[in-house]
């Protein structure tokens, strides 16, 4: 079994959005991946992104500039 690792989750309310963050992201070079939603959160999406921990406001950030509203934005052990 693999070791739990804290990453900041971000849950989405829509695929769409999961998508077009993961695009946005990609097209600035910002670290992360899509994966499926941790057990831990319930959303309207099956899809989070997931982000090296310790800068909750940096991805608010990004959310806001990208026009795209988080369902959930939180650290996990994952």
């Amino acid at each position: 079994m693999r070791a739990k690792e804290r990453r900041l989750i971000v849950a989405f309310y829509t695929t769409h959005d999961a998508m077009a963050f993961e695009d946005f992201c990609a097209e600035r070079g910002v670290g992360g991946r899509l994966i499926p939603l941790p057990r831990q959160i319930s959303a309207g999406c099956g899809l989070a992104w997931s982000a090296p921990p310790g800068n909750e406001a940096g991805m608010r950030a990004l959310l806001e500039e990208a026009g795209i509203e988080a369902q959930h934005l939180k650290e996990l052990d994952i």
